[in-house]
């Protein structure tokens, strides 16, 4: 007889994990199947975000901004260092003990919660009047290879993998994705990166700090297309004048390796043929979703044409009783998008009617300014004929970024023209990643500029050029 469960989340990404906790919270008995293993052979829960995304490359931002600042930035503040290295295989290890340490946190957290780890992949196998059958194979309980569990309610939560480019084999050593690009063993000399989203500006900022000359090659016609255009602009400027070489409207051709390095042909915007020379190169052109070897079809499920599995507002499937969230359905391929969703499923499981404003899940790029947002950009209001007001305030006339030497960048923010409803709202500094978060709260309680406006900021912060560009809005900042 097969073990039984409420609740089966498979996957234990940020969106799985999260899930899972939540609906042990309720009551429900949980079993979270898992078969991520890192390079040592060792499984571990955290999925992609943890292991080799979110995490350790954020650790390894925050190492190589250290670095830049005691190269080029501490005699700004009066401090001589001379002699200024890196040992890159210590930063590693250092990336690697956080990653461990978080992952480790997620074991603690599935004991203190009673949820079942199931080790291994898995795999719908059909449905009884008991529910839905899941084999999990690969690292099944005494050692058996496989066992079949019946879960009342599922949760897919797998994620997504880094999309390859035909004719581009990934290796992770010449050629890597985001997992080779975290690992490299020493500064490349000359790195070339496919791709100027957002993994692709984080790596090359990464690298770049650390000795690299980096050349970013983009595909679209416009750089950072999806942000607001005075964002983009300005973060354009911002790369350009720490060494970033971005290149958009780019055709990438043949690419081919030798001992020496990588050559990338590729066609520039004007339609002449150009050749690139460089050591290793990243490959960071997007997402897809894991939802093959799945078994959908065993109960009566399938992705559509893109891989995706298709959702309704609350997560729930065309198949009763079996959700999905996170990258493998429709939205922003965004950590806290799907640990959103995972606590919204397992509410709506436990009879609850929660909901989710998909107009107020921020984005955030980490790259130094960091860059985020929160709502639509002034293209997509005006495309819609929306009428609104923005203002604007630059960190340049704010005490604590002089203080803290991080002037760079500005607030912007869009409002209604006659409503003053915040539609949306745009950083470019120093920590905007947490700035935002102002941002988003006002927005889900539907605030208006002047709400923001009217609250007392503490002096000296950066969050007080929220509260000017908020004033700006109405054309009454006080320090501009």
């Amino acid at each position: 007889m097969s073990k039984e469960f409420d609740v089966v989340v498979i996957g234990a990404g940020p969106g799985g994990y999260v899930a899972a906790i939540r609906a042990a919270q309720l009551g429900k008995t949980v079993a979270c199947i898992e078969k991520w293993k890192n390079p040592a052979g060792t499984l571990k829960l955290g999925g992609t975000c943890l292991n080799v995304g979110c995490i350790p490359s954020k650790a390894l931002l925050a190492s190589s901004e250290e670095f830049e600042n005691a190269s080029h930035h501490l005699a700004d503040h009066g401090i001589s260092v001379e002699n200024v290295s890196v040992d890159i295989s210590k930063m590693m290890g250092r990336k690697d003990g956080i990653v461990e340490k978080m992952t480790k946190g997620i074991e603690f957290l599935f004991r203190k919660n009673k949820i079942t780890w199931l080790k291994g992949h898995g795999k719908f196998t059909g449905k009884t009047d008991a529910g839905v059958q899941i084999e999990v194979s690969g690292e099944g309980e005494d050692g058996a290879s496989s066992e079949v569990v019946t879960a009342k309610n599922v949760i897919i939560a797998t994620g997504s993998k880094a999309r390859h480019l035909p004719g581009i084999p990934v290796d992770n050593k010449l050629i890597a994705d985001n997992e080779g690009a975290l690992s490299f063993d020493t500064a490349p000399k000359k790195l070339a990166v496919i791709g100027a989203g957002v993994i692709g500006l984080e790596l090359g900022s990464v690298w770049r700090r650390l000795g690299a000359d980096v050349t970013v090659l983009e595909a679209l016609p416009e750089f950072l297309g999806v942000a607001d255009e005075a964002l983009s602009k300005e973060a354009a400027k911002q790369f350009k004048k720490q060494g970033l070489d971005i290149r958009v409207g780019v055709k990438v051709g043949e690419v081919k390796t030798s001992e020496n390095g990588v050559t990338i042909a590729y066609t520039d915007k004007d339609g002449n043929a150009q050749t690139l020379e460089a050591d290793r190169l990243v490959v960071s052109v997007g997402r897809v979703p894991n939802t093959d070897n799945l078994g959908l079809e065993a109960i009566g499920l399938k992705a559509n044409e893109r891989g995706f599995i298709d959702v309704d507002d609350h997560c729930a499937t065309a198949v009763p009783n079996v959700y999905a969230i996170g990258d493998v359905v429709r939205g922003p391929m965004l950590a806290h998008k799907a640990e959103d969703e995972g606590v919204l499923v397992a509410e709506v499981i436990d009879g609850q009617k929660p909901h989710i404003d998909y107009n107020c899940i921020p984005w955030v790029i980490y790259t130094e300014p960091e860059i985020a947002w929160v709502g639509k950009t002034e293209q997509q209001l005006k495309a819609e004929g929306r009428e609104i007001k923005t203002g604007q305030f630059p960190f340049m006339a704010n005490g604590r970024a002089l203080g803290i030497n991080k002037a760079d960048g500005f607030v912007k923010m869009i409002a209604d023209a006659k409503t003053d409803e915040l539609l949306g709202v745009h950083i470019i500094s120093a920590n905007a990643s947490d700035l935002i978060a102002e941002a988003v709260v006002a927005m889900e309680f539907k605030a208006a500029s002047e709400d923001i406006g009217r609250i007392c900021h503490p002096h000296p912060s950066l969050s007080e050029v929220m509260r000017e560009a908020a004033l700006a809005v109405d054309k009454r900042a006080l320090n501009m």
